[in-house]
């Protein structure tokens, strides 16, 4: 497929999957006023969507849904930058830089990318997502963010 070939959702509706409207949607989703807020999006998934993450392996649209509202409920602020966007075949993949503030906590900045793999009817059926959870949490944390640096230099470097 080229890259702004267009992928229709199969619902019957008029919504398509471009590289343009993939980067359009992440960017309404995550820079709103404050909350984060994936009701555009939703439509755009299978019902037997799976999605992983560092943290979760969640399987099917009633479960990924419940997961965005609890993190829209934890989360004060949430900001995300899109750094690079690519499709390849059935999969776009995206490169973000994610800053969240908690309730109770400074704003924590992390550095992920996203595979989201497009099924035949053109919904997203996989969602993928790499980050270092805790290693851009504690970078946040002054003087335990570069004791956790060293550690993890020292162990794994």
């Amino acid at each position: 497929m080229e890259e702004d070939e267009i992928v229709k959702t199969g619902s019957g509706s008029d919504k398509i999957l471009t590289l343009e409207t993939v980067k359009d949607l992440w960017t309404k989703t995550y820079n709103t006023d404050g909350k984060p807020d994936w009701s555009h999006i939703l439509p755009y998934y299978s019902d037997e969507i799976y999605f992983r993450d560092s943290i979760q392996e969640i399987r099917g649209i009633n479960d990924f849904t419940a997961m965005t509202e609890r993190l829209t409920k934890r989360s004060k602020d949430l900001k995300m930058k899109l750094v690079k966007s690519v499709k390849v075949e059935n999969d776009f993949f995206i490169e973000w830089e994610m800053t969240i503030s908690y309730k109770k906590y400074p704003s924590s900045v992390m550095y992920g990318a996203s595979r989201l793999t497009i099924n035949e009817q053109g919904k997203i059926t996989e969602q993928r997502d790499y980050y270092d959870l805790w290693g851009d949490i504690f970078d946040n944390i002054p003087r335990f963010g570069k004791m956790y640096r060293k550690f993890m230099k020292k162990k794994f470097g």
